[in-house]
């Protein structure tokens, strides 16, 4: 067993027992880990308020050797983002974030992942009005990238040509569809996608930031149904993400 230190955010938090947590942590070097730290209920627990949800620190771990759960010593907070809690939108994706790095991460270190995580919690908390939707497609669709799965969108997603013009999102597939492939799926009416609605969905999973004035309302929401099945899809859980359905659903 080693005493380690490493930048980290709480992604999760619960009781465990009269006076200790357990805390899950998305780690930049150890990957997202469990901890259990003893006596963070007590009033006068040396943990304070520090174990906030997706606050971010340096946390002090003892690692214990092919076990699930290890001790968190210490917590010394860096960034509490408390703009997160005071909007329902914003808590909602970031909360739909924590989901997904939780059920998808490994606990290995992924450092890019951790940076993704790090930067796109800011990025909701500082984005304003209709860009907080896109900036959370952005910041949702960069971590499936990092995690892995991110869609085929360059070209098509069965026979690899190329795209042109309007194109079908098939979920099973995994990607876009060219009109052949579509047509002989029978999916030439649903989940089509215009260019633009295409250029968006690349620069959303390269993290870049699109202008709202790009997308109307109606496909802001259709994209945000596109990301939630897909990470669906690819999970095979089509009830118990329940984060990314409040986040799907929040208005």
């Amino acid at each position: 067993m080693s005493l380690v230190s490493t930048p980290a955010i709480v992604l999760h938090a619960f009781p465990y027992g009269e006076t200790s947590k357990i805390v899950r942590l998305a780690t930049r070097e150890y990957g997202v880990q469990s901890a259990i730290a003893k006596g963070a209920q007590r009033p006068k627990s040396r943990f304070g308020a520090q174990l906030q949800l997706l606050s971010g620190g340096t946390a002090f771990l003892y690692l214990k050797p092919h076990r699930d759960l290890h001790t968190l010593t210490s917590f010394d907070l860096t960034t509490q983002r408390p703009r997160l809690a005071r909007d329902v939108r914003r808590y909602a994706a970031a909360a739909a974030l924590a989901e997904l790095v939780l059920r998808c991460a490994p606990a290995e270190p992924h450092p890019e992942l951790y940076d993704i995580v790090d930067e796109g919690l800011n990025r909701l908390g500082e984005a304003e009005g209709a860009g907080l939707e896109t900036t959370a497609l952005a910041v949702l669709w960069q971590a499936i990238a990092a995690l892995g799965f991110s869609p085929a969108v360059e070209a098509c997603a069965r026979c690899g040509s190329e795209i042109t013009g309007d194109a079908v999102f098939s979920l099973p597939e995994g990607g876009l569809l060219c009109g052949r492939c579509s047509t002989a799926s029978r999916l030439t009416g649903r989940g089509r996608l215009t260019a633009e609605d295409q250029a968006a969905l690349q620069a959303f999973i390269e993290g870049r930031d699109v202008p709202p004035s790009a997308l109307s309302p109606r496909h802001v929401e259709a994209h945000r149904r596109l990301v939630a099945r897909f990470v669906r899809r690819h999970l095979g859980e089509e009830r118990d993400l329940k984060a990314l359905a409040f986040w799907e659903g929040a208005t």
